[in-house]
């Protein structure tokens, strides 16, 4: 799939060792890192991108949460996609931003 997507993902860890909000914040920054535009929102963070490149960064974004201390994760994907042409944030929240 070439058109770019809008991937909403929820992660919800587990960890003995750590907090759930700082391991949250693990996350967020392996998706501020990859150079994909995104919402951080307060129940999920959305994602737009080339399908491919959106799930890889989902899997990077769970390794991380494992190596930095989660014991099991709870994750939500939402994703919305279009036959023929992108799926931007921008075109969805436009009239709110001001």
């Amino acid at each position: 799939m070439k058109n770019y997507v809008n991937v909403a993902v929820q992660v919800l860890p587990k960890s003995e060792t750590k907090k759930a909000y700082d391991l949250i914040d693990d996350a967020i920054k392996v998706i501020h890192d990859s150079g994909l535009k995104y919402r951080v929102c307060p129940f999920e963070t959305v994602i737009e991108g080339p399908y491919d490149e959106v799930m890889k960064l989902i899997e990077e974004v769970q390794l991380t949460c494992f190596n930095n201390g989660a014991n099991e994760l709870l994750v939500y994907v939402k994703i919305q996609n279009r036959k023929d042409s992108n799926v931007t944030i921008e075109e969805k929240m436009k009239k709110y931003d001001q």
